[in-house]
């Protein structure tokens, strides 16, 4: 009996060993993987009210090497894929050597840590791939196939590097970008990749334009709009009743491009859209098209509200602002509802004087010029509400006489001036002007008020800086080094003048790397910081003249 009793207790204990064994057998993959991260101690690989193993981490073992088994015997052989079709060729030639070098050299530092705080003295890496990719684009090299991973990687977590970084990646990267679905950003933002049908094929234009994907629609409108504008009107009219709003938006803003009289019918007719933006966007087009219907409408409302006052000592102008927004004005593209803290009425007349052509003032006034009559006094305190709006008509008409007349003198006091005390009116109203205009006007600014309200206005100057911009730059630098001033006001102009200043002044520049003794009224350890800064600035400009160097090899 003793024998008997303990070999049913053996065989009991088997089966409810087995029994265990079994039930952690029947776990789920992830319900093992969960056991073993946390830990068999904090959570046992056993089904929910079911037993625990007496050594839970060897049934945990035994379990995962059963799945893995199991996994293995069931696996089907797989289904090989057809190979994809090989990169349209690229014709561009290839990249010089040091160039090619440089390349990955700029690559390969974009994920190093910038280190906060002080920067040193040496050059910022991240900061000259763009201007690297310009040069490279303008050369017309095509990228090495070797760095295109590396190169599409930039571009995914840098949005200014795209355009740039897509050119240069031609065909070649766009075929590698549809292999990957971290890069289809590159097929999303640029159509460019893919194959565009000759435009002498209008049965292949059309199947496009009715078929393709919206951003291989986008570029498509753009290329023939480029090379035949009412043929890309004719193409959007076809499909325009039957797009959605946020696409009827961007491809009315297409015709930005090659805007012409020929436009105006077609615009007219979006004035009655049913989506508020497009309207806004026709008639902001229409507008820009001086001699348009829109414009004389809008021309005979502004004119309504503002004329020569002759009735006080000289001439003035009068205002009187419309009081009321009707419907044949809201067509128009005049909002009705102001902005948060804008008064209707000045609200109103500002968008009818934006729409207004330029050339109707100098008319009206007795054919003053633009500076002349900029520089009459408003009536009413309208004079700021009037002023913006004819930075903003001057701006939409590209009006370089009405942008030199409203942006004034460069050396009068900002705020006392005639036209717009707004720098950032003021940048854009430079960007109108040509380069060298531009330059000079800024260069004067820097010279009459220095550095502090000037970062916008030098954000609008061609690169590199002309030599007068260049030199009006660094002596203002250094007279706010040499005042004590606290280096870190000027960080975001000294960056600006690591990728602007021309690379050929890094030698006049050396002077300016020593250090200075700390003076008693400066800002604690300035001196050491502007000598570090003006090091890194001659570094910089050294490094961007040796890349252009490698690239014109």
């Amino acid at each position: 009996m003793p024998h008997t009793t303990s070999s049913t207790a053996t065989t009991t204990g088997t089966n409810a060993t087995a029994s265990t064994s079994a039930s952690v057998d029947s776990l789920p993959w992830e319900e093992l993987v969960t056991s073993a991260l946390l830990g068999t101690d904090r959570r046992p690989p056993a089904p929910r009210g079911g037993p625990v193993p007496a050594d839970a981490p060897a049934a945990l073992l035994d379990a995962a090497a059963l799945h893995t088994v199991r996994r293995r015997a069931g696996l089907l052989p797989a289904v090989p894929e057809a190979r994809p079709e090989p990169a349209a060729p690229d014709p561009r030639p290839a990249l010089p050597e040091a160039a090619r070098h440089r390349l990955a050299h700029l690559l390969a530092d974009r994920s190093a840590p910038s280190g906060g705080g002080r920067r040193g003295t040496a050059p910022d890496l991240t900061e000259l791939i763009p201007q690297w990719l310009a040069i490279a684009n303008r050369r017309g090299f095509r990228a090495p196939a070797d760095l295109l991973p590396a190169l599409l990687d930039a571009a995914r977590a840098r949005t200014d590097l795209r355009p740039q970084a897509l050119a240069f990646a031609g065909p070649r990267g766009m075929w590698l970008a549809g292999l990957n679905p971290d890069w289809k950003f590159a097929l999303r933002g640029s159509a460019s990749g893919a194959p565009q049908p000759g435009l002498t094929d209008p049965d292949a234009v059309a199947r496009l334009w009715e078929e393709g994907l919206f951003a291989e629609r986008v570029a498509l409108l753009d290329a023939v709009r480029a090379q035949d504008p009412p043929a890309a009107l004719t193409l959007l009219a076809t499909t325009w009743p039957t797009e959605r709003a946020e696409d009827r938006l961007m491809f009315l803003d297409s015709l930005r491009s090659g805007l012409g009289r020929a436009d105006e019918p077609f615009l007219e007719q979006a004035l009655s859209d049913r989506s508020r933006n497009v309207r806004a966007t026709a008639a902001e087009l229409l507008s820009a098209l001086t001699e348009s219907a829109l414009a004389g409408r809008m021309a005979a409302r502004a004119l309504s509200c503002i004329h020569p006052d002759r009735t006080g000592a000289g001439a003035s102008i009068a205002v009187e602002a419309p009081h009321e927004c009707d419907a044949d004005m809201q067509r128009d593209g005049v909002t009705a509802v102001p902005p948060t803290g804008r008064g209707e009425r000045s609200w109103w007349l500002g968008q009818l004087v934006e729409a207004t052509p330029l050339g109707v003032w100098e008319e009206r006034f007795g054919g003053r010029p633009a500076d002349e009559i900029v520089a009459l006094p408003v009536a009413d305190d309208w004079a700021d509400d009037l002023h913006t709006a004819w930075c903003r008509a001057a701006v939409r008409q590209r009006n370089p006489r009405w942008s030199r007349a409203l942006l004034g003198r460069p050396s009068e006091p900002v705020a006392s001036g005639p036209g717009t005390a707004s720098i950032a009116e003021r940048s854009k109203l430079l960007a109108i002007l040509d380069e060298g205009e531009r330059a000079s006007w800024v260069a004067e600014f820097i010279a009459a008020h220095g550095l502090s309200e000037a970062f916008q206005l030098l954000g609008v100057c061609t690169v590199p800086w002309a030599g007068p911009l260049g030199r009006a730059v660094v002596d203002a630098l250094d007279i706010a080094r040499d005042g004590g001033s606290y280096p870190w006001s000027f960080s975001g102009v000294m960056g600006l003048a690591e990728r602007c200043l021309d690379p050929a002044e890094a030698d006049r520049l050396e002077v300016l790397t020593a250090a200075q003794d700390e003076q008693e009224d400066a800002s604690p350890g300035a001196g050491g910081y502007w000598s570090e800064a003006f090091q890194r600035l001659v570094s910089t400009l050294r490094l961007r003249a040796a890349m252009e160097a490698e690239l014109m090899a």
